[in-house]
């Protein structure tokens, strides 16, 4: 089905993966808003009022998709606080409060958060982040578990990979993940496309999908 004329709100969404797609949806002429710290409607997430800010932006909003991260740096005792509210806080909050204005709207909508790799797999040294996206993923799906039935409203999430674009350029370039190429993990590292089509696929109107934690990662975490 296609997404012409529906409102979707990309949250993060100036980044790499977010910018990808954009463009995805934007060619089938979706209506496509943008927020972040920095470009589109400026927010940030982990504040009550910029999330209102944000969904006030969007009246008729169908789809939300929230990009939004960080990694976590330094002690696990410094780093766990903020991790938490940028890689769960925020996104849940913001998630449930457009599920709240969907209800009322009677949309039947979608809502795509991210995780990461390290939220379904176990990665040492990861815990301040990846603790955070696991618990997102969960949260996600009670969410869904909440809006199914005759609300009718997805919540699903993706889990990347190391994928060329956004957090994982850095880490590229110094090589930390060129095992994963020489042991034969993947035959690749993740291009933003690989998101963005993920993305639309669950943004897809007729989707029956819902609850799940779809991991966009080439084979990585098996």
């Amino acid at each position: 089905m296609p997404l012409e004329g529906l409102e979707i709100l990309l949250v993060g969404g100036a980044g790499g993966l977010g910018s990808a797609t954009a463009e995805l949806l934007q060619a089938e002429r979706a209506r496509v808003v943008i927020g972040s710290r920095q470009h589109g409607v400026a927010a940030d997430i982990t504040q009550p009022h910029d999330r209102k800010r944000l969904l006030d932006s969007v009246p008729n909003l169908y789809g939300l998709v929230v990009f939004a991260g960080t990694p976590a740096r330094g002690e696990i005792a410094d780093a766990l606080r903020p991790s938490f509210e940028v890689n769960y806080e925020g996104p849940i909050l913001l998630a449930r409060e457009t599920a709240e204005r969907m209800k009322a709207a009677r949309t039947a909508g979608a809502i795509v958060l991210f995780a990461s790799m390290q939220a379904v797999a176990l990665f040492p040294g990861s815990t301040a982040y990846a603790g955070a996206k696991a618990a997102l993923a969960h949260a996600a799906r009670i969410l869904a578990k909440e809006c199914r039935g005759p609300a009718n409203i997805r919540v699903n999430v993706i889990a990347p990979g190391v994928i060329k674009a956004g957090m994982a350029e850095a880490s590229i370039a110094s090589g930390k993940y060129d095992h994963y190429l020489t042991d034969g993990a993947i035959p690749r590292y993740g291009r933003a496309t690989d998101i963005a089509r993920a993305v639309r696929f669950l943004l897809e109107p007729d989707n029956y999908i819902t609850g799940q934690v779809l991991s966009v990662d080439g084979g990585i975490t098996l």
